[in-house]
């Protein structure tokens, strides 16, 4: 068996025009992803090579930003205030609140195409027609298909829905992406105890970016990871606010566990289900037991608790509620907006997705015993 060249952290880096700065933030980051990848005996070649592209895909898009502003320097005069970050246990409405939300033309989310392709920096008077969002949704038609097809049913992809923040924070290698593709536990530890304020700097840097040139009032961002280094987001963000759907984490495991199966299905032959699921169990807990943590330390956090069951209900109604509580206006043109995405995206717009968690070796017993704090916690929104 052929056997490939070792791939290089430096080399890489050398690839891209990156300052000094920029350099020394990614570097250990990006060592520990590749590290973890070497590691990885299970992935295809052609999965080994796809994390490979996209660590030097972070890689120029981060040189882009920075790019810019060098060239534009007022860049890093936007600003950015008040960001509303929905964060929570994956599974809980998050996507469908954010893409709620910026239906709203009043307010600002990043969208998928313009995070893809950051450069140069979007146009308020092009932002409708840029013909990077048309490459962006010929690239989903290309790829979102065969083994990756069922990502559809699960999680809305498209040039114009927002992009949760994890494309972004993966650009400073110190973001949780990767490990939900390519199953990278040692990234994963290194992850749980670095000290992300580089992360939430390079960040900001985007959303100044993506604002410059194109902006609103507010942001509203989203992302479930944000859970896990709260000190370092209030860090970079010292007014963000936080809205956080709970659903029962015994749904939330088994709808997880399938889409992960399924988004790292095209860089594994063969994938063992009870150990996603125990791999899953765990990591998506980690995160909540530390929000839990900062919220107890911290109870002053201006943060809005919400029901996923209430927002299934009543979609209007719950982004009324996080625009009541961040102190945006709610206006007949915002709930046109929200009723208009609502009968443009039925929930089975791309089919059905389906779930058992007897399928990855849990059972309601088990998740119910890791989660027991979060559920004694949080029950009434359960």
């Amino acid at each position: 068996m052929e056997t490939r060249d070792k791939v290089d952290a430096k080399r890489m880096l050398d690839e891209v025009a990156l300052s000094d700065a920029m350099r020394a933030g990614v570097r250990p980051g990006l060592e520990a992803a590749i590290e973890a990848i070497e590691a990885e005996t299970d992935l295809t070649e052609e999965g080994h090579d796809r994390a490979i592209n996209q660590f030097r895909d972070n890689l120029a898009r981060l040189a882009a930003i920075e790019a810019d502003r060098e060239a534009h320097p007022e860049i890093a005069d936007v600003k950015i205030d008040r960001p509303v970050f929905i964060l929570g246990l994956p599974r809980c409405g998050t996507s469908l609140l954010h893409a709620l939300i910026g239906s709203d033309t009043a307010v600002r989310t990043p969208l998928s195409w313009e995070v893809a392709m950051p450069s140069p920096p979007p146009e308020a008077a092009t932002f409708d027609n840029d013909p990077r969002a048309q490459a962006f949704d010929d690239y989903v038609a290309a790829n979102f298909s065969g083994k990756w097809a069922d990502v559809m049913k699960a999680h809305p992809i498209g040039a114009r829905i927002p992009q949760e923040c994890g494309m972004i924070l993966e650009t400073s290698f110190q973001g949780l992406n990767p490990v939900m593709l390519f199953r990278m536990p040692g990234f994963y530890r290194w992850y749980l105890q670095s000290d992300t304020r580089f992360a939430y700097q390079v960040h900001r840097m985007w959303l100044q970016h993506l604002a410059w040139h194109n902006p609103r009032k507010r942001w509203v961002v989203k992302v479930q990871e944000h859970a896990y280094h709260i000190p370092e987001l209030l860090a970079a963000y010292p007014d963000a606010m936080f809205v956080q759907p709970h659903r029962d984490p015994v749904t939330v495991m088994a709808s997880i566990s399938r889409l992960i199966e399924v988004i790292r299905s095209v860089s594994f032959d063969h994938q063992n289900r009870a150990a996603l699921g125990e791999e899953l169990l765990h990591l998506w807990h980690d995160g909540q037991a530390r929000m839990m943590a900062v919220r107890q330390e911290r109870p002053d956090l201006p943060i809005h608790d919400m029901r996923y069951l209430d927002l299934a209900a009543d979609p209007v109604g719950a982004v009324r509620g996080v625009y009541d509580f961040a102190g945006i206006d709610f206006t007949p043109a915002t709930e046109s907006g929200v009723r208009g995405w609502l009968a443009a995206n039925p929930a089975d717009k791309h089919g059905r997705h389906t779930y058992a968690l007897e399928d990855y070796g849990l059972t309601k017993e088990r998740v119910q015993s890791v989660y027991a704090d979060y559920i004694d916690t949080y029950r009434a929104y359960l």
